[in-house]
């Protein structure tokens, strides 16, 4: 990878939705969108695809501000491709007049275009179905169809909104298999819009993360997975996550405690990875780090306090066990642990956690 493809500074108001993303995607990278729904995921891609009116801020590719009023762009001269959820072929034409549509737009000849979209499909393995409307292809054929279609005009940035969703679970596994190819073979850059972290971690080197219409984290998969900064990455990962304030223990060199805005608090051990951290920062807790117990326990564990299990979730013989606490929290459990402490909801139960289980970092 080179120098930054893509960089954007998307501004955009929409009644009571406002939309401040800026990102920078280099050549060659694959960079996922996240965010829970009404994020603004699917609109950032629009507004980068000239999709959306009224957008304000600049969206430059290979130099060139597509934004810029002396010159903007409109979207058949865009170096844009974009594959949409539902595919959004057009019914009326077959596979190669699909995947050539966008190539016509350029002043192609008809001859031209349809060659070199057989030679798209070819590459897709749909050889075969140059003649068949969209309602003739599956899921996965389409979606197929569209990916050429986005990538036959050549594009710097491709643009893939929830590219997979619509696809079932077989399906899925084979069109992200070949859409990882794909983007490897690209030479652009690549914005992936998801909700599913497998296509996020499999596809993506980095992760940018929308909440209510700004950017709560932008990072490396690692960085992501290392330390999450927001509500929507601690759930994406199964973590439990506390942002406070760090306060003096009294202990030096030994522990120090992080007050919440509630009032609620945990013990830290001084240092995890050997990185002391004050000020404001966020503390998380991974649920199989959690014990929990019928009854207040004895020993080691800094962290102890009482609960009400609120929920129960079972998957694959362990227990996320989800306690109403202060501050609340999700323990992982074995299934004969929640027989043995008859765990149900409306149970009362301790919770413990190790201060050495507690990892801080800077917010």
């Amino acid at each position: 990878m080179t120098g930054p493809v893509l960089t954007a500074d998307i501004r955009l108001r929409r009644d009571a939705f406002e939309l401040t993303a800026e990102l920078s995607v280099a050549d060659g990278e694959v960079q996922a969108v996240m965010g829970p729904n009404g994020a603004g995921k699917s609109t950032l891609l629009r507004s980068i695809a000239g999709l959306e009116p009224d957008v304000s801020g600049s969206v430059v590719v290979d130099g060139v501000d597509y934004l810029d009023d002396r010159r903007s762009l409109p979207i058949v001269d865009r170096e844009v491709g974009m594959v949409f959820q539902d595919h959004l072929l057009f019914p009326h034409l077959d596979a190669v007049d699909n995947v050539a549509f966008g190539l016509r737009a350029r002043g192609w000849s008809r001859s031209r275009s349809r060659r070199e979209a057989a030679d798209w499909l070819d590459r897709f393995g749909l050889g075969g179905l140059g003649s068949a409307r969209p309602d003739q292809l599956s899921g996965g054929q389409a979606q197929r169809v569209a990916l050429a279609r986005a990538l036959a005009i050549r594009p710097r940035v491709l643009l893939l909104d929830e590219p997979l969703a619509a696809l079932d679970v077989s399906t899925r596994h084979e069109v992200r298999r070949d859409l990882r190819r794909y983007l490897v073979e690209f030479s652009g850059a690549t914005l992936l819009v998801t909700h599913d972290p497998l296509d996020a971690f499999a596809l993506a080197g980095r992760v940018l993360i929308l909440a209510d219409g700004a950017v709560s984290q932008s990072d490396t998969v690692a960085g992501i997975i290392e330390h999450p900064r927001s509500a929507f990455a601690a759930d994406l990962l199964g973590v439990n996550l506390f942002w406070g304030r760090v306060e003096p223990d009294g202990v030096p060199g030994q522990r120090r405690t992080v007050r919440f805005p509630d009032g609620a608090s945990i013990v830290a051990a001084e240092a995890v990875r050997g990185e002391v951290v004050d000020g404001d920062v966020f503390a998380m807790v991974r649920p199989s780090a959690v014990g929990v117990h019928a009854s207040r326990p004895s020993g080691s564990a800094r962290n102890v306090w009482e609960g009400t299990v609120e929920h129960l979730d079972v998957v694959a013989g362990r227990a996320r066990v989800h306690v109403a606490a202060r501050p609340p929290i999700i323990a992982e459990v074995t299934t004969a642990a929640v027989t043995e402490l008859d765990l149900r909801v409306g149970r009362s139960v301790w919770v413990t956690v190790k201060a050495t289980e507690v990892e801080v970092y800077g917010r």
